[in-house]
């Protein structure tokens, strides 16, 4: 698509609200099927899948304390951007959270494989060598959001400790 729109053959806001919303269409359909029925089949069948009813509850605590960095960066990581919707439908995460770091990671993504076949065009080899490159980046750059956000909320619940 990117390509296409380098020549002239599709616009860039048409293609780009498409792939958002088929990147939203696909989360919140996971999203949904999760939230109604991810939590009944877990805490029937969960012991199979050696998931535990503690389990969930830690899921629970986790989603909502980090579930919002979760869901974006699992958003920008290939293999894990199609199911990161899972856990936050189990856990009821807030909709409207849900969708905005969906949103926002599925379009960075989406502006990033557009932006490649906008640049790259028609050489395959090409678009494989750079978007080995970017997802290399892109890994370095959520580990560094990854430890960030860890330094912060660590010295978010000192600074806590301290004024108690």
């Amino acid at each position: 698509a990117g390509y296409l729109i380098s020549k002239g053959e599709l616009s860039f806001f048409f293609v780009m609200a498409a792939a958002l919303g088929g990147s939203l269409f696909g989360a919140f359909v996971n999203y949904f099927l999760a939230l109604y029925l991810g939590r009944a089949f877990l805490k029937q069948y969960g012991k199979y899948f050696f998931i535990s009813n503690d389990a969930l509850a830690k899921m629970d605590l986790y989603f909502e304390k980090h579930g919002h960095i979760s869901t974006f960066i699992g958003r920008l990581l290939p293999g894990i951007r199609q199911l990161i919707s899972i856990p936050a439908g189990i856990a009821k995460m807030k909709l409207s959270t849900f969708s905005f770091y969906t949103a926002l990671g599925a379009g960075i993504w989406a502006f990033i494989l557009i932006a490649l076949g906008y640049f790259v065009g028609e050489n395959e080899t090409l678009i494989k060598e750079y978007l080995r490159q970017i997802v290399i980046v892109l890994l370095l750059f959520l580990l560094f959001v990854a430890s960030w956000y860890t330094y912060y909320q660590r010295n978010k619940i000192k600074d806590k400790d301290v004024k108690n």
